[in-house]
C-alpha cells in the first residue's frame, strides 16, 4: 500500500510517500519546503496560510503519487502555539486533511521506530538511543529494537529557536556561538540518560551534515562542520554542498545540540537512515506514561 506522511516541522514541512508492505518502507517521493514556523509563540495569519498551502500542495503530490492513506502530524511549532486550532483549521480547510499535533513522547517514540527500522541484527537485543533536533524541540530516546521505547525527553530548544535567539551574523561570530552553548548546556544540565550501545541521530541538521561531516557524527567531524559553516558566509556554503540556505544558517545551532546529546549519551552519534515520518508511516503504537 502507498502511504503518505506530512511532517510539519519548526522549520520545514516534509513529504515521504511509500510502499509500506510487512513492515518495510520503499520510498516513492520526498519533498521539502522550508515554512519556518519558529519555535516561541504565535504562528500568525501568513504563516497559516503558508503552511496550509505548502500542505495542500504536498497532499495533491502524494495523491498523485496514488497515496491511499495520507497522515499529517504536527510538532513543537504548533504544539506550543497559542493559535495552533486555527492553523489545524485552515490546513483542514485548505488541504482537506486532520492534523495530529503530537506530544512530546510521541514525537520521540514515533522517530525512534523510523530510526530503528533498519539497523542490522547486531543493534536489535542491545540498547541504543536517538536524537531527533528539530527546529523547535529535541528528543532523546532510549530503547530496544524489541521492545521499543524504555526511556525519553523532550526539551524545548532546537535548531531554529536557537539560531532565531543568538546568530545575527553571516558567517556567526564566536560570540554568537559561545551563546548558544551556555543554552544549551543550561538546557541539559541535570539530564540523566542512559548511555547506550549505539546511538543515532534524525532530523534535518542531522541528514544535512552527512555532506559536510559525513555519517559518524563524533565530537571531531562535528568541530569540523562548525569550522565549515563559520568560514564563510552561509550563500557560499550552500552552493558549494548543495544546501538550502535557511539549513546553512540553522546548522551551527543544531551541531551544538547534536554535540550536547552525543555527551548526555556518551556515546558518538551516526546518522539513522530514517526518523519520524518512517514511524509514523509504520504505526508502531505509542506507549504512554513512560
Amino acid at each position: 500500500m502507498l502511504c503518505a506522511c506530512i511532517d510539519i516541522g519548526s522549520n520545514t514541512t516534509r513529504l515521504l510517500v511509500a510502499d509500506v508492505r510487512g513492515g518495510e518502507l520503499r520510498e516513492v517521493l520526498q519533498e521539502r519546503a522550508f515554512t519556518r514556523l519558529g519555535g516561541d509563540g504565535e504562528i500568525g495569519p501568513d504563516k497559516t496560510a503558508a503552511v496550509a498551502a505548502a500542505v495542500a500542495g504536498q497532499v495533491r503530490a502524494a495523491r498523485a503519487c496514488g497515496a491511499e492513506r495520507i497522515r499529517a502530524v504536527g510538532t513543537h511549532a504548533i504544539r506550543q502555539a497559542p493559535d495552533r486550532e486555527q492553523l489545524v483549521a485552515a490546513i483542514e480547510r485548505e488541504a482537506g486533511i486532520a492534523v495530529d499535533v503530537l506530544t512530546g513522547e510521541e514525537e520521540a517514540a514515533y522517530a525512534f521506530r523510523g530510526a530503528t527500522r533498519a539497523l542490522d541484527p547486531g543493534h536489535e537485543d542491545h540498547e541504543v538511543g536517538v536524537v531527533d533536533v528539530g527546529g523547535g524541540s529535541t528528543e532523546l530516546v532510549c530503547g530496544t529494537v524489541e521492545d521499543g521505547v524504555s526511556w525519553s525527553v523532550s526539551y524545548a530548544i532546537g535548531s531554529g529557536v536557537l539560531a532565531d535567539a543568538h546568530l545575527r551574523s553571516d558567517p556567526p561570530s564566536d560570540e554568537e556561538l559561545d551563546g548558544i552553548r551556555a543554552r544549551v548546556r543550561e538546557v541539559f544540565a541535570g539530564c540523566e540518560a542512559p548511555h547506550p550501545k549505539a546511538a543515532f541521530a534524525v532530523g534535518g541538521s542531522a541528514t544535512s551534515l552527512c555532506r559536510l561531516a559525513g555519517s559518524v557524527l563524533d565530537r571531531a567531524a562535528l568541530e569540523r562542520a562548525v569550522g565549515l559553516l563559520c568560514g564563510r558566509p552561509a550563500a557560499e556554503v550552500a552552493e558549494r554542498f548543495g544546501l538550502h540556505r535557511e539549513r546553512v544558517r540553522l546548522l551551527p545551532a543544531g551541531i551544538l545540540v547534536l554535540a550536547a546529546a552525543g555527551d548526555a549519551l556518551g556515546a558518538p552519534l551516526t546518522v539513522a537512515q530514517g526518523g519520524l515520518r518512517e514511524g509514523v508511516l509504520l504505526g508502531e503504537p505509542v506507549r504512554e506514561g513512560l
